[in-house]
């Protein structure tokens, strides 16, 4: 369970990485391939998210705030399958997903299929919280503050 943890958190930094490292604009074209937000809020959404990708993915690599840190990467996770899925509906000719920014892109129904998969990760971690845990921040935390 740990290290499924940790994979995931590591799947968010990556993503958030890819997408800081260019410029901002690269990824505001991205959102608004999905016609989903108007202006200003896709570039809002350009700047914030990845950030958002990489702090969550962080705390979940760590350990830190888990419970938390996962419902934010649920979260992120149901709204990315939500745009994939109206993408596909509405036949936007969008070939790749933009996920990793320009380092790594998939066909939208890939995209679809693997956050799926990750969801469904996600969301066992957070049913299974106890053995979640293991090698955590929030472990060694919690057990401090229980011997006090």
């Amino acid at each position: 369970m740990v290290l499924v943890r940790i994979w995931i958190g590591i799947i968010f930094v990556l993503s958030g990485t890819q997408k800081l490292l260019g410029p901002y604009q690269n990824f505001l074209y991205i959102i608004q391939s999905y016609q989903v937000l108007s202006r200003p809020w896709d570039t809002v959404v350009a700047i914030i998210l990845p950030w958002g990708e990489l702090l969550l993915g962080i705390f979940a690599i760590l350990g830190l705030w888990t419970p938390w840190a996962l419902r934010g990467l649920l979260l992120l996770t149901t709204v990315f399958m939500a745009v994939v899925v109206q993408a596909i509906v509405r036949s936007l000719p969008i070939q790749e997903c933009g996920c990793f920014g320009e380092g790594l892109s998939f066909p939208l129904p890939t995209t679809l299929l693997l956050d799926s998969v990750l969801w469904i990760y996600i969301a066992f971690l957070i049913i299974r919280l106890e053995r979640t845990n293991g090698f955590s921040i929030d472990r060694y935390y919690l057990k401090r503050d229980a011997q006090k």
